[in-house]
Protein backbone atom coordinates (compact mmCIF):
# COMPACT_ATOMS: atom_id res chain seq x y z
CA UNK A 1 0.00 0.00 0.00
CA UNK A 2 1.57 3.32 -1.06
CA UNK A 3 2.02 6.13 1.37
CA UNK A 4 -0.66 8.85 1.04
CA UNK A 5 0.57 12.15 -0.43
CA UNK A 6 1.26 14.94 2.00
CA UNK A 7 -0.97 18.01 1.67
CA UNK A 8 0.37 20.71 -0.61
CA UNK A 9 -0.17 24.42 -0.29
CA UNK A 10 -1.89 25.73 -3.40
CA UNK A 11 -2.30 29.50 -3.53
CA UNK A 12 -3.61 29.91 -7.07
CA UNK A 13 -6.57 28.33 -8.81
CA UNK A 14 -7.05 28.65 -12.55
CA UNK A 15 -9.92 30.76 -13.89
CA UNK A 16 -10.90 28.00 -16.35
CA UNK A 17 -10.90 24.21 -16.46
CA UNK A 18 -9.72 23.62 -20.06
CA UNK A 19 -7.24 24.88 -22.60
CA UNK A 20 -7.59 23.54 -26.11
CA UNK A 21 -6.53 24.19 -29.69
CA UNK A 22 -8.70 26.80 -31.39
CA UNK A 23 -11.22 25.70 -33.97
CA UNK A 24 -11.61 22.10 -32.80
CA UNK A 25 -14.60 21.11 -30.64
CA UNK A 26 -13.62 19.76 -27.23
CA UNK A 27 -15.57 16.56 -27.80
CA UNK A 28 -13.23 15.70 -30.70
CA UNK A 29 -10.03 16.11 -28.68
CA UNK A 30 -8.18 13.76 -26.38
CA UNK A 31 -7.52 15.21 -22.94
CA UNK A 32 -4.37 15.47 -20.85
CA UNK A 33 -5.11 16.13 -17.18
CA UNK A 34 -2.94 18.53 -15.18
CA UNK A 35 -3.37 18.24 -11.41
CA UNK A 36 -3.64 21.32 -9.21
CA UNK A 37 -0.25 20.73 -7.60
CA UNK A 38 1.35 20.37 -11.04
CA UNK A 39 -0.11 23.68 -12.19
CA UNK A 40 1.11 25.32 -8.97
CA UNK A 41 4.61 23.95 -9.55
CA UNK A 42 4.71 25.37 -13.08
CA UNK A 43 3.39 28.70 -11.81
CA UNK A 44 6.01 28.99 -9.08
CA UNK A 45 8.98 27.77 -11.12
CA UNK A 46 8.26 29.18 -14.58
CA UNK A 47 5.85 32.08 -14.11
CA UNK A 48 7.24 33.51 -10.87
CA UNK A 49 10.81 32.35 -11.55
CA UNK A 50 11.43 31.00 -8.05
CA UNK A 51 14.33 28.71 -7.29
CA UNK A 52 13.16 25.16 -6.69
CA UNK A 53 14.05 25.27 -3.00
CA UNK A 54 11.94 28.40 -2.48
CA UNK A 55 9.07 27.04 -4.57
CA UNK A 56 9.13 23.75 -2.64
CA UNK A 57 9.00 25.66 0.64
CA UNK A 58 5.98 27.65 -0.54
CA UNK A 59 4.21 24.43 -1.55
CA UNK A 60 5.14 22.70 1.70
CA UNK A 61 7.01 19.80 0.09
CA UNK A 62 10.64 18.74 -0.19
CA UNK A 63 12.76 19.91 -3.11
CA UNK A 64 12.88 16.37 -4.50
CA UNK A 65 9.10 16.10 -4.41
CA UNK A 66 8.78 19.51 -6.04
CA UNK A 67 11.16 18.38 -8.80
CA UNK A 68 9.06 15.27 -9.47
CA UNK A 69 5.84 17.31 -9.57
CA UNK A 70 7.40 19.90 -11.91
CA UNK A 71 8.86 17.24 -14.24
CA UNK A 72 5.50 15.47 -14.48
CA UNK A 73 3.69 18.78 -15.12
CA UNK A 74 6.08 19.90 -17.86
CA UNK A 75 5.78 16.50 -19.54
CA UNK A 76 1.97 16.71 -19.58
CA UNK A 77 1.93 20.29 -20.90
CA UNK A 78 4.44 19.38 -23.62
CA UNK A 79 2.36 16.32 -24.57
CA UNK A 80 -0.78 18.46 -24.90
CA UNK A 81 0.99 21.11 -26.99
CA UNK A 82 2.86 18.76 -29.30
CA UNK A 83 -0.04 16.34 -29.81
CA UNK A 84 -2.80 18.94 -30.05
CA UNK A 85 -4.72 17.59 -27.05
CA UNK A 86 -6.96 19.54 -24.72
CA UNK A 87 -5.43 20.33 -21.34
CA UNK A 88 -7.85 19.70 -18.46
CA UNK A 89 -7.01 21.54 -15.24
CA UNK A 90 -8.15 19.53 -12.23
CA UNK A 91 -10.13 21.10 -9.45
CA UNK A 92 -9.11 21.27 -5.83
CA UNK A 93 -7.42 18.06 -4.80
CA UNK A 94 -5.42 17.14 -1.69
CA UNK A 95 -4.37 20.66 -0.89
CA UNK A 96 -3.96 22.61 2.31
CA UNK A 97 -5.03 26.20 2.64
Amino acid sequence: MPRPPCPRTISHHPPSHFFKPAGIPLRELQEVTLATDELEAIRLADHEGLYRVDAATRMGVSRQTFDRILRRARHRVALALVSGHALRLEGRRSEAK
